[in-house]
């Protein structure tokens, strides 16, 4: 991304200035995030010139001398969400809150806040710690994940950012219970991976919402046992699907204003809504009160926190012994000159993902 409003391009990089504790992954498959649309964009004043892209899976090239978890000739997912382990945040496990990760975001650089990459002389940024769109990204120790050699690349590099996001929320945040009732708002990736966890935690009921038919469709191959199309009759359905109470948990993966209107409305009094989509930073958003009431608790979650360590192997595996299903992700299998053409496809929400095949 040279330009804002213009194209991405393919170029030529320099990469240099290597540290002991760099990870070289040759990325042999990277999806298309709308986090990257929103970089793109210009949403999220991401500095130019940078190298978007941070849903990954490939072989680790080059490690650092004071690199151990992770060797040469490795299959890895890529985080995107480097961290310190020492500051007050990731002693308390709160990792996607790093404090020194924080402080370098607005550089994107790398985690040590300088670059790895050049381009004509002029350093290159790595939209968020990664940039995978190329055939070489340089990541820290802790965000190169060895995964089982089993599984496709085009398949694991999913669950760096959408699955994990999704599947955590269900999992790690609201620790849904077998049994409950758990609705789910957008049916992105991320909220297909909610499906899944809230099906994997053995919910009993199970609401897909979502503005397209056909993205419902999918929710209930993946798990959903109800589907119902974001329109004037959604409040009235719902209440009758859940008895007149509401869903115990709640999870807002559209990231529009009307999505996250409608997770405290369908929300039981006394139940949890997790939001999972966004909105630009500085937009505004307003609620009627009385939503708010009756002992509903509401939280934000970016990463459903993740352990990537703990999660990415556990959640491959689950791909291999069928637990978890992704084929049904992939709307699309693109090359990298094809990226520009990609994006356009997820900002019209013609794909769920597309992934780029090295």
């Amino acid at each position: 991304m040279v330009e804002a409003g213009s194209p991405l391009r393919v170029a030529s990089l320099d990469l240099a200035a290597l540290e002991d504790t760099d990870v070289v992954v040759r990325v042999r498959a990277t999806s298309l995030c709308h986090t990257d649309l929103e970089a793109v964009r210009g949403d999220l004043r991401t500095p130019l010139p940078f190298v978007p892209g941070h849903e990954a899976a490939g072989v680790v090239e080059w490690i650092g001398r004071s690199v151990r978890s992770v060797a040469v000739g490795d299959h890895v997912v890529t985080s995107w969400n480097p961290h310190c382990n020492t500051c007050f945040y990731c002693r308390r496990q709160q990792h996607v809150l790093c404090q020194p990760y924080r402080d370098h975001a607005a550089q994107s650089f790398h985690f040590d806040g300088r670059p790895r990459l050049a381009w004509d002389g002029q350093p290159v940024h790595q939209l968020m710690y990664s940039g995978s769109f190329a055939e070489l990204c340089v990541v820290s120790e802790d965000c190169a994940i060895p995964v089982s050699r089993d599984i496709p690349f085009a398949r694991a590099c999913l669950i760096g950012c959408g699955v994990m996001t999704g599947y955590g929320a269900v999992a790690h945040v609201a620790q849904v219970e077998p049994g409950a009732t758990v609705t789910v708002i957008g049916c992105g990736a991320v909220g297909l991976s909610a499906v899944q966890g809230a099906r994997m935690a053995g919910a009993a009921r199970i609401i897909a919402i979502d503005r397209q038919p056909q993205r419902l469709e999918v929710a209930r191959k993946l798990g959903a046992t109800h589907a119902l199309v974001a329109d004037d009759t959604l409040g009235a359905l719902h209440l009758e699907l859940t008895e007149g109470r509401g869903a115990d948990h709640v999870f807002e993966a559209a990231g529009n204003p009307a999505g996250f209107r409608a997770s405290v409305d369908l929300v039981r009094p006394g139940g949890q809504v997790v939001w999972l989509g966004k909105l630009p930073a500085d937009a505004e958003m307003a609620f009627r009160w009385g939503a708010l009431m009756g002992e509903k608790r509401i939280v934000r979650s970016s990463y459903g926190a993740a352990q990537p360590a703990r999660d990415f192997p556990a959640l491959a595996q689950a791909y291999l012994d069928g637990t978890l299903k992704l084929d049904e992700y992939v709307t699309s299998t693109i090359t990298l000159g094809e990226v520009n053409e990609g994006l356009d496809r997820l900002a019209a929400g013609s794909d769920i993902r597309a992934v780029i095949e090295l």
